[in-house]
């Protein structure tokens, strides 16, 4: 084992652009096959399937097989955490179409960061969690207070089970966006999952979160969030 870690190695893989664009649309969590990825990347299958190769070498994707089908996703959280890292340095990409406008709005409103939310959307429920004081901040991490037990179990979330995962419970992540902390860990993942049983939000393509009408009204009698504001 060498003295330090190969970030180069890292950085190489991810800094080719084709590879770049694939990884952030797998950001979302969903695998995706190589053929939507190579429209993604706006590349032919050919050249998407190499790429993909290197990633998967890398440890940066996994690949699923589901019959004839190949799905590749992010290998781990780790890499999803690193992605979130980088975007939250990274300058914004140029807008060269209505639809790359269009995306661009939706997706500074509400996405999926990985497995929890995040844009305007995830913001504001996490600050709205905070004022209600349900969640209290502690350096990298949110507390859940007794207030907030007693409300995520009436929003039909176990703590005690999300507590045993194997992943940190209750993190902090940087929105790239807002520049401000939306909630991440298991705990997140469990608020995002429950807004879409719940039929509050629904996924839509590149990433994209949309909050429905029931979603409007319950995030207003909930948590006093005016989603046209957001």
């Amino acid at each position: 084992m060498g003295s330090r870690p190969d970030f180069a190695y890292v950085a190489k893989l991810m800094g080719d652009p084709s590879r770049a664009a694939m990884l952030d649309a797998l950001l979302g969590l969903d695998g995706l096959p190589a053929t939507e990825l190579s429209k993604k990347a706006n590349i032919s299958l050919q050249t998407a399937s190499g790429h993909l190769s290197k990633l998967v070498e890398g440890n940066l994707l996994r690949v699923e097989k589901h019959g004839r089908h190949r799905y590749f996703r992010l290998a781990n959280a780790d890499v999803a955490r690193a992605l979130e890292a980088l975007t939250v340095i990274a300058p914004p990409t140029q807008i060269r179409s209505l639809k790359d406008s269009s995306r661009a709005e939706k997706i500074k409103i509400a996405r999926t960061c990985y497995d929890h939310l995040a844009g305007k959307l995830g913001v504001r429920l996490t600050e709205a969690f905070m004022e209600k004081e349900y969640l209290v901040e502690d350096q990298d991490n949110f507390l859940v207070t007794d207030k907030g037990e007693k409300f995520f179990y009436e929003f039909d979330i176990d703590l005690q089970a999300l507590r045993q995962k194997r992943r940190a419970f209750a993190r902090k992540c940087l929105d790239w966006s807002e520049r401000r902390y939306h909630l991440a860990g298991a705990l997140g993942n469990a608020v995002l999952v429950q807004l879409l049983e719940q039929h509050w939000v629904e996924k839509l393509p590149d990433r994209a979160v949309k909050i429905t009408k029931k979603g409007e009204a319950g995030l207003y009698k909930t948590l006093a969030i005016d989603a046209s504001q957001l």
